[in-house]
C-alpha cells in the first residue's frame, strides 16, 4: 500500500482522482442514452470541437475553458440536429465537423509563433492541469446529472428507446434533448483535460458496452456503466502511476481489455 499512499501524497494526483470519478460518473450516465440511442459519435465530434476552441483560446489568450463551453454547447445543438435529422447523413457531416475542428486547432496552434502550447496535452490529456476549479465544476455537474437520472429516469427511459412514444404521451423531448446536448458539452469539455481531445469520448462509450454484457435492463445497464466506469478510472490511474504511462491511455487500454475480458466470457458462458 505504499505506493497508493504515495500517489494520494500528490495534490496533482488527488485532484486527478476527484476530477476523473466525477467525469467517470456523468460521462457513463450520459453514455447509455447516447449508445442506446445510437448517437455515440457526437461524443468523438464535440470532443474535437473542443481541441478546435481550446487552441484558438490559448492563440488569443483568452480563458480555454469558458471560451470552449458556448461554442461546444451551440456545436452539441447543431450535432444533435445533424444526428436526428432524416435528410441529411448524420454520421458524415459529424465526422466532417470533427475532422475540421481538430485541423483548425492544430493550424492555429502551428501558425502562433511565442506562445508556448502542449499539443500533446490537449490531444491526450494531462493531470497536470486539473485545477481545483476543475473538481468543483465537476462536482456541480455531477449532482446535476445524478439528480436528473433519479427524478426524471422514467422520462429518460422513454425517450432512449421510444421518442415518438415519449413524445404521445407529452414529454417535451426537445427540452431533454437541450438538456443532454448541454451536459454532454459540459462532460467533454471538463474531462479533456483529463483524457484529452482523441480520448475523452471513450469515457461515453465502453462503460455502456461492458455493461451491456451483463444485463439488458436499463436500469442495471445505468448502475453497472457507472460502477465499471469509476472502476476502470481508478485502476487506469493507478497503473499509469505505476508504470509511469499516459493517464489517458492507460484509461482507455484498461476499459478496452475489461470490454474484450467480458465479451469471451459471456460467448463461453452461452456454449
Amino acid at each position: 500500500m505504499n505506493w497508493l499512499s504515495e500517489m494520494l501524497s500528490y495534490t496533482f494526483m488527488q485532484r486527478a482522482l476527484v476530477v476523473g470519478l466525477l467525469i467517470s460518473i456523468c460521462a457513463a450516465l450520459v453514455g447509455v442514452s447516447l449508445v442506446l440511442r445510437k448517437n455515440s459519435m457526437i461524443g468523438d465530434g464535440l470532443s474535437h470541437t473542443t481541441f478546435g476552441a481550446f487552441a484558438i483560446a490559448t492563440v488569443l489568450n483568452f480563458a480555454p475553458l469558458w471560451f470552449a463551453i458556448p461554442i461546444v454547447v451551440i456545436a452539441s445543438f447543431f450535432i444533435l440536429k445533424l444526428s436526428n435529422s432524416k435528410k441529411a447523413n448524420g454520421d458524415a457531416l459529424i465526422a466532417l465537423l470533427s475532422a475540421s475542428s481538430l485541423a483548425i486547432g492544430v493550424m492555429a496552434i502551428s501558425l502562433t509563433k511565442g506562445v508556448n502550447i502542449d499539443l500533446n496535452s490537449y490531444l491526450f490529456g494531462s493531470i497536470l492541469s486539473i485545477g481545483w476549479s476543475d473538481v468543483w465544476l465537476s462536482l456541480i455537474l455531477t449532482i446535476v446529472v445524478v439528480l436528473l437520472y433519479i427524478f426524471a429516469h422514467n422520462r429518460i427511459f422513454a425517450i432512449t428507446f421510444d421518442e415518438d412514444f415519449a413524445k404521445a404521451i407529452g414529454i417535451k423531448t426537445n427540452v431533454y434533448d437541450a438538456i443532454f446536448a448541454i451536459i454532454c458539452s459540459l462532460v467533454i469539455v471538463f474531462g479533456m483535460r483529463l483524457l484529452g481531445a482523441l480520448l475523452i469520448s471513450s469515457l461515453i462509450i465502453f462503460p455502456t458496452l461492458i455493461a451491456m454484457q451483463f444485463s439488458k435492463s436499463f436500469g442495471r445497464v445505468v448502475i453497472c456503466s457507472v460502477l465499471i466506469s469509476v472502476i476502470n478510472f481508478v485502476l487506469g490511474l493507478a497503473i499509469s502511476y505505476l508504470i509511469a504511462s499516459p493517464t489517458g491511455a492507460t484509461v482507455v487500454i484498461v476499459n478496452l481489455v475489461v470490454l474484450i475480458v467480458t465479451h469471451i466470457i459471456r460467448r463461453m458462458i452461452q456454449i
